[in-house]
């Protein structure tokens, strides 16, 4: 008897809310098990469509790997896959978190993670390799593009700001495309071009509350202000969700952007949480699966404790977490159909060729210094090794590979009595 062909709608559910309860390593590592499952294994689109979607998605404010999980969901599955996409890979990683943020209210401490995420994180490390040597083979076909990635690289290593690199790859690439053909028929496109990447630097300006640098927002968080400097602001469901709809509608860049945000408001100006208590929900935020925003499921767990018991965490961690993902999804379904289009000019799509190659060089940057975090070590250079083995030679599922280096941490760590 044959076998029913799958629901596209259902393939889109079950890869995402596995990907969602699986995926470590931050959003280089997300997009990379992405690309491994969406393009190599599954053949929903072409690698440089895939590329298209990450460059685009790099444009527009949010977490990023959720809107390539509504991009790659739009794709297999029209309207409905770009909502479930979005929502299953974020489901389980909001679940999880509030599973702990349950514990941390009742206990007062957080769980310990360091064995899984000791034998995780090599992996991590193997599986973004795999993905940059794949799109980068696809992506850069011209010195220019070659140009555009090293010297991005190199800026975001002396610490320019990575939205500023996006917006100079991609107008670079752009004007030599666009000044090298007919200049007079390509004017227009140059112009919206330059008036485009002046609105994103713009908006890059206004909301920025602090440094983007690691050591700027972590400053920002240590030197709050003591409680009683300023009066505060009595805390409610509404408020919260206003403030994290906020966040998410112009939030560029890493997390610690985000670590600078809830400072300012929640910590300096509110005052709803403690230093300590932001520290801890960021922690929590890495640690496990899935969008570092779920962040915000946690501090609306912790928030919505004290006043209303289960109940009023329960609905503090549903809010914070739909008002911090909700605009993320609006962008997608706003600039997803757009994409195609953007290949149809000689200057759009040359500005979207450098807005990749310097997307590629930015994961290139962000996997170096996570391997310097995660390769410490022989056990973890051979995990490392092994993965990229398992992947390259034998193109073993990540999911499995993810699995494999928690036991493997959890064994390591055992049999040296840590």
């Amino acid at each position: 008897m044959n076998k029913a062909p799958a629901s596209p709608l259902g393939e889109v559910v079950r890869l995402f809310l596995r990907l969602g309860a699986t995926a470590f390593g931050g959003p280089a590592a997300y997009i990379a098990m992405m690309e491994d499952e969406t393009v190599r294994r599954r053949q929903w689109l072409s690698r440089e469509r895939f590329l298209d979607l990450l460059g685009a998605t790099n444009l527009i404010p949010g977490p990023n790997a959720t809107e390539m999980a509504c991009h790659l969901g739009f794709v297999r599955a029209g309207w409905p896959g770009l909502w479930l996409g979005g929502l299953c890979f974020t489901l389980p990683a909001a679940l999880i978190v509030a599973v702990i943020a349950s514990i941390y209210v009742r206990w007062g401490a957080l769980p310990s993670f360091a064995a899984v995420l000791y034998g995780i994180k090599p992996v991590i490390i193997a599986l973004i390799l795999q993905a940059l040597w794949s799109m980068g083979k696809t992506a850069l076909k011209r010195p220019l593009l070659w140009g555009v990635c090293v010297a991005a690289a190199t800026a975001n290593l002396l610490g320019l700001n990575e939205i500023a690199l996006l917006l100079i790859g991609g107008t670079t690439t752009g004007l030599w495309r666009g000044l090298a053909r007919d200049r007079a028929q390509n004017a227009p496109a140059l112009l919206t071009m330059l008036a485009v990447a002046a609105a994103i630097g713009a908006l890059i300006l206004f909301a920025s509350p602090f440094s983007r640098s690691p050591v700027g927002a972590a400053n920002a968080v240590s030197q709050a202000a003591p409680p009683g400097s300023t009066a505060p602001l009595p805390f409610s469901h509404g408020a919260l969700f206003l403030f994290f709809l906020k966040v998410g509608a112009i939030l560029y860049g890493t997390g610690y952007v985000l670590l600078a945000f809830l400072q300012s408001d929640l910590v300096t100006n509110w005052q709803w949480l403690s230093a300590s208590q932001l520290l801890d929900a960021t922690a929590v935020g890495q640690v496990t699966p899935g969008p570092l925003l779920t962040t915000a499921t946690f501090i609306g767990y912790v928030l919505g404790h004290p006043s209303g018991g289960v109940a009023g965490a329960l609905w503090g961690a549903t809010v914070g977490t739909v008002g911090v993902f909700l605009p993320g999804f609006v962008f997608v379904a706003l600039s997803g159909p757009l994409i195609p289009r953007l290949r149809q000019s000689i200057v759009a799509g040359a500005f979207l060729d450098g807005v990749i190659a310097a997307s590629l060089a930015l994961m290139a940057v962000v996997t170096w210094r996570l391997g310097r975090e995660a390769i410490t070590d022989v056990p973890t250079a051979l995990l490392a090794l092994g993965a990229a083995v398992a992947l390259f030679r034998f193109r073993v599922n990540s999911m499995w590979l993810v699995l494999g280096g928690a036991v493997a941490g959890l064994a390591l760590k055992a049999a040296l009595g840590a």
